[in-house]
């Protein structure tokens, strides 16, 4: 019986193949939510929150961290703009916004 020679002799250094990795899996676009104000919040509580300002579903309607801003200085109060508002808090107060609860604005500056 003869012994046939292999392609590549042990110990020798041929070309080698590349390691095969997987493909990594993607991951899913995350949604950045802004937090929500308390579910009851003390009326006439002053606070103080920052964060962007995104419109409402109403013209001039501008909300922040799921409070809707009454009054305040609408140069700064822009939807996209970063900002820190001060304020107090009127859950009861009636607005023809429909969304967020009413914080009238003491106070805002660009963040």
């Amino acid at each position: 019986m003869t012994s046939v020679p292999s392609a590549t002799p042990s110990g020798s250094s041929g070309p080698s193949e590349p390691p095969v990795s997987s493909p990594r899996p993607k991951s899913p676009p995350q949604t950045v939510r802004p937090p929500k104000p308390p579910t009851n919040p003390t009326p006439g509580a002053r606070v103080t929150i920052t964060g962007t300002i995104a419109p409402g579903v109403e013209g001039n309607c501008l909300l922040l961290n799921g409070y809707l801003l009454v009054g305040g200085p609408r140069d700064v109060l822009k939807p996209g703009a970063s900002v820190s508002v001060d304020g107090q808090v009127q859950p009861d107060m009636v607005t023809t916004c429909q969304q967020g609860t009413p914080l009238v604005v003491e106070s805002a500056r660009a963040s």
